[in-house]
């Protein structure tokens, strides 16, 4: 196999590959996989996705966010604390895990937006794309980030499984990509029809979002980064190309979203 992939979004750093981790990584880099992208959800894992990434640079890369389900009341002093991060050199490649999820409760409707608002202004002011995470919240996202849509530069609607309306709506705009993950592979997701349909190879990227949404066959284990070439491999049948052409084209996608090849 001479072609390589991208994972853009996989939980690395989490509890759940402490006991095996070398061998994740070894898996991974064995399958295909030429780099790992890490979102971080909260305060404390911005610490363990920089130790991720400082243990193998050049393949793990990190991100810094605070995500949706943790925003709680002390929102601002949390935001307030990773934004020193960015005011001084850093790694970071995208802001993220950001955004919207009012899928259990919308107790903290009002600080998520208010919280996803402020990350998306760090986005425009460092010129790093978002990693967006929206479950049950689309108008309201889709709203705020027309507020900005001139200035922002880019990112990925993350775990895309919405229809085909979604994706036309979400694809307005520029510079943002669908990350596509294990779902694809499910007999019953109609992502196998819409996407190839309405959404241009040139505006997905490849994902596990591990531990979670492991695809076909190891659905109900837990995911990991080198289960990214089945979601690959479910891409090319779906779209009618080579496994290659999805690799080089979701690649070139990550170069123009992330600036990283």
């Amino acid at each position: 196999m001479a072609y390589t992939f991208i994972d853009t979004h996989t939980h690395l750093d989490g509890e759940e590959f402490r006991e095996d981790f070398p061998a994740v990584m070894q898996r991974a880099q064995e399958a295909g996989v030429s780099k790992v992208f890490i979102p971080a959800i909260d305060l404390k894992s911005v610490d363990t996705v920089l130790a991720v990434s400082r243990a193998y640079p050049g393949f793990a890369y990190p991100m810094i966010g605070l995500h949706p389900e943790e925003v709680k009341a002390d929102w601002r002093e949390v935001l307030a604390e990773m934004k020193k991060r960015l005011c001084e050199p850093h790694p970071f490649i995208a802001v993220g895990e950001v955004g919207l999820d009012y899928y259990w409760t919308r107790d903290y409707e009002i600080e998520q937006l208010e919280c996803f608002e402020e990350q998306v202004k760090w986005s425009i002011e460092y010129r790093l794309p978002l990693m967006i995470h929206c479950r049950k919240a689309q108008n309201e996202m889709v709203n705020l980030l027309k507020k900005y849509n001139r200035e922002l530069p880019g990112g990925v609607f993350h775990c895309f499984t919405g229809n085909a309306r979604e994706a036309e709506q979400l694809l307005q705009f520029d510079g943002f990509v669908l990350g596509i993950g294990g779902v694809l592979t499910f007999k019953s997701s109609h992502l196998r029809e819409d996407l190839p349909a309405v959404v241009p190879l040139d505006r997905i990227v490849l994902e596990t979002d591990s531990p979670y949404m492991a695809p076909v066959p190891h659905r109900g284990e837990r995911n990991e980064s080198a289960f990214v070439k089945l979601v690959l491999q479910q891409l090319a049948a779906s779209y009618g190309v080579s496994e290659e052409t999805v690799a080089l084209q979701t690649n070139a996608n990550v170069k123009r979203v992330f600036g990283i090849e």
